[in-house]
């Protein structure tokens, strides 16, 4: 047969295989499978295997094997450190067709031991990749000397270049789960997020409407004492303690328990379908309590926390998904003011802090429209806090009845109800509009650090964004820092590095916040560009008396030396803090020692003066 026929014979039965239905829907080994016996048959060879190179890449792993008698998956390994010359040419030439396998110099360190007790004469290998990167190795091995064809040659070729497109679909599949459990899980304990709660009472909601039948409820669950152990023995043990209750309200069977949901901090939500009834909800909200004030047993400590649980019905106390998780929420708070550790029903008079509270929501929602919040500054200074060396920038709301209100007040109504992202712009607004009043003063200000949402960090637009804010307002990205939160950082790991390397390849710097109350790991950290760390507060309180503190903090130091970080020492306040601190090398302080956060105008007066 002509070169051209056998080389259209061959694809078309490569096409048709790959191709098909059955096919596609088998899981890896069997592709593998089919494809390896393809090869055998067609090319009339006596083995065909699949090697990949694991992580460390000091060996390839045959994946599967096919062969005249069998076909398996077991494993073993051919290791670079005895067969150099065959590795190098892999790297180097990619395709290697080998007719005298036993005599070739890239090929012979295998005789003794492989080729030799397999009879193996011939052999032609063809290269599997993982994108751009070299993965693996599709290995044909004849127990005849074969002079290998064209067709046959591009044939191998064909069949590895398939195994590289499974590799690519795998490996977009996994990422797509992975964002999927960074979008719709919580990291910590592994539940569904507030997202996932949203969503599911939507469909139940729906459900219901549509049926005209059946009915739910949310059962908001807030553990009480979460701040005094976080306070008195670390974040770390208060984490722990979430994840806990985490595992007990999962493994918790009561009637009726659909999504369980771990909204923020120290707060859970169940949904109940049609077990609704008041007996029934109490006494499933009595087994939540009983099981949350089982003690917890922690590096030698017996924690004991309870829990206040609110709980609302739909149809019965509302009609919308927001509306029952704000009814749920209303009812825990009413739980808490009458004592914590109980349960409370929503009802009439609660609804009205229910309505005070999206009426809140409302209005926040109105002033991030209308370009309404502030922007308060907080000095940094270095290490000797005699000079300002950068300023962070922090959202404040002044309401037109209550006043000034920090973040604390209003920011878990901007993550519950989804204003995080626009939040975060109207802040960057303001703050570049300061920084263009400044310059017309002729005052360059120091870099001003702004914070970033978890909500933030995971738009691909971000960068975007800053970029087309700044230069609105003639306000070089340089001129900015930005801030992002340990917890920030648990997404898809590949975008998110993409996001923030963009942002420095316009001229950010960013620093990691809070650093040690979160979940990072090392390998991230290290991967990911930032320039600082910024140590939490609550490490530095109690500084230089509390042992433990002193060891965290040191530790941080160290660690930020060794991946070449500076450190901020957030909530320095005493002249005890300043000199420990500067004694063990810290960079820069920042802290109420030097000043509270200031509006724009009194900043300009106390610190700057006009060139």
């Amino acid at each position: 047969m002509p070169d051209t026929d056998t080389f259209v014979t061959f694809h078309k039965a490569l096409t048709k295989l790959s191709h098909s239905s059955a096919f596609i829907d088998k899981k890896r080994p069997q592709k593998l499978a089919d494809l390896t016996a393809l090869c055998a048959q067609l090319l009339d060879v006596d083995r065909v295997s699949v090697w990949q190179f694991p992580e460390e890449r000091d060996r390839i792993e045959s994946e599967w094997l096919h062969t005249a008698d069998t076909a398996s998956g077991n494993k073993s390994s051919l290791y670079q450190s005895g067969n150099p010359e065959y590795f190098s040419a892999l790297e180097t030439e990619r395709v290697l067709s080998v007719h005298d396998a036993q005599n070739d110099p890239r090929t012979r360190a295998f005789t003794p031991g492989y080729l030799a007790p397999l009879n193996i004469i011939s052999m032609l290998d063809a290269p599997v990749f993982d994108g751009a990167r070299l993965s693996g190795v599709v290995c044909l091995e004849s127990t005849h000397r074969r002079q290998w064809t064209l067709p046959e040659i591009s044939f191998v070729v064909a069949i590895a270049d398939t195994i590289s497109l499974i590799n690519t679909y795998e490996a977009w599949l996994d990422s797509q789960r992975a964002l999927e459990y960074a979008t719709r899980y919580d990291s910590l304990t592994g539940l569904s997020n507030i997202d996932s709660l949203r969503s599911r009472i939507d469909h139940l909601a729906g459900k219901i409407e549509r049926r005209g039948l059946g009915s739910l409820a949310l059962i908001w669950i807030d553990v009480d004492r979460l701040k005094s152990i976080n306070d008195g023995l670390g974040p770390q043990v208060g984490d722990n303690v979430i994840a806990e209750v985490g595992r007990r309200l999962k493994k918790l069977s009561v009637p009726g328990k659909d999504l369980l949901a771990r909204i923020a901090g120290d707060e859970y939500a169940l949904i109940v379908r049609n077990h609704t009834m008041r007996d029934s909800l109490e006494l499933t909200a009595s087994r939540i309590r009983q099981e949350i004030n089982k003690p917890i047993r922690l590096t030698g400590h017996a924690i004991n926390v309870g829990a206040s649980l609110g709980i609302c019905h739909l149809p019965g106390d509302c009609q919308t998904t927001g509306d029952l998780l704000r009814g749920a929420e209303a009812a825990m708070y009413n739980a808490k003011q009458r004592g914590r550790d109980q349960a409370c029903f929503f009802d009439s008079s609660i609804q009205t802090t229910a309505r005070s509270r999206f009426a809140l929501e409302n209005e926040l929602r109105a002033a991030i429209s209308h370009h309404t919040l502030d922007v308060f500054y907080q000095p940094i200074l270095n290490a000797s806090g005699l000079k300002v060396e950068s300023l962070e920038a922090l959202v404040r709301w002044q309401h037109p009845q209550r006043g000034w209100l920090s973040p604390i007040e209003f920011l878990g109504i901007a993550r519950n109800g989804g204003l995080m992202y626009t939040l975060g712009e109207s802040v960057l607004r303001r703050v570049c509009e300061h920084w263009q009043q400044a310059r017309n003063r002729g005052i360059t200000l120091p870099e001003i650090s702004v914070n970033l949402a978890a909500e933030q960090v995971s738009v691909p637009e971000l960068p975007s964004l800053i970029r087309g804010t700044c230069r609105e307002y003639s306000v070089p990205v340089s001129a900015l820092h930005f801030e992002v939160t340990e917890d920030s950082i648990q997404g898809d790991f590949s975008s998110l590095t993409g996001i923030l390397e963009e942002l420095v390849a316009d001229g950010a710097s960013l620093s990691i916040d809070d650093f040690g109350t979160g979940y990072s790991s090392l390998s991230r950290l290290k991967s990911l560009p930032f320039s600082r760390i910024k140590i939490d507060r609550s490490f530095i309180s109690q500084l230089p008396d509390d042992e433990d503190d002193c060891a965290i903090t040191l530790s941080i130091i160290g660690l930020a030396r060794g991946l070449g970080l500076s450190v901020v020492a957030e909530g320095v306040e005493t002249k005890a803090h300043e000199q420990w601190l500067f004694e063990q090398g810290c960079d820069y302080l920042q802290g109420y020692l030097y000043s509270k956060p200031l509006p724009f105008e009194r900043l300009m007066d106390q610190y700057f003066t006009p060139l």
